[in-house]
């Protein structure tokens, strides 16, 4: 199944408004002038060129991590504080992964603060995905893509926010932002074949829960 199946459905109508609060971000950190005199390391240069690109995409993912705008707006606005702070550390690559990466460890911690519930441990989800593990690419083309293209937004928004929260952010990574199976495995810190296994029993939940089965 193509990503393109649930991009095209219009991805804008999947993310929550975040302009205005991105806006601001921007604003504070365009206020911040922190330069190294004997390094000569400029950080507010570094962080506009790094973080300030992908602050849309941190704040969808915090988003759909903790589900509430005005939580997700804390995550990002803790994240861009500790991107800020190891900036230094950023040496290349993608910048995308790399700023997903905080913000998705950002969300965790919060969720494991605030909704522990709602965190799936890895161990857990590791049995379910070899038990559930099948060859081939999740982004295959298959029949059903159409079940997911065709779906209106409202129904697939909540779709995709029952998901546990490993599967949400993979699919959210892939097929609402587009990020490529190696971006994902940096953001989210696992293998690509983990990745791959994820999204795949992602896509076949919201179909089955758009469809109206039971999923596996």
């Amino acid at each position: 199944m193509s990503h393109l199946a649930i991009v095209a459905t219009n991805p804008a109508a999947l993310s929550p408004s975040s302009a205005q609060f991105t806006h601001h971000i921007r604003n504070a950190a365009a206020a911040i002038d922190v330069r190294d005199s004997i390094s000569g390391f400029d950080d507010n240069a570094l962080f506009a060129g790094v973080v300030m690109p992908h602050l849309d995409a941190a704040y969808n993912l915090a988003y759909w991590l903790t589900r509430n705008r005005t939580d997700a707006e804390d995550v990002v606005q803790d994240a861009s504080l500790r991107a800020f702070r190891g900036i230094r550390g950023f040496v290349g690559g993608s910048a995308r992964a790399w700023v997903l990466r905080i913000v998705r460890n950002t969300a965790y911690s919060w969720l494991h603060k605030n909704h522990p519930s709602a965190v799936v441990t890895v161990e857990d989800l590791e049995v379910v995905d070899a038990a559930h593990a099948k060859p081939g690419d999740p982004d295959a083309e298959t029949p059903q893509a159409a079940v997911i293209a065709n779906a209106d937004a409202e129904h697939l928004r909540a779709a995709i926010a029952a998901l546990p929260t490993p599967f949400r952010e993979t699919l959210v990574l892939r097929d609402i932002e587009g990020l490529d199976y190696r971006e994902i495995a940096e953001a989210t810190e696992v293998p690509i074949g983990t990745v791959m296994s994820r999204l795949a029993r992602a896509r076949g939940r919201l179909i089955a829960t758009i469809g109206g089965k039971k999923p596996d």
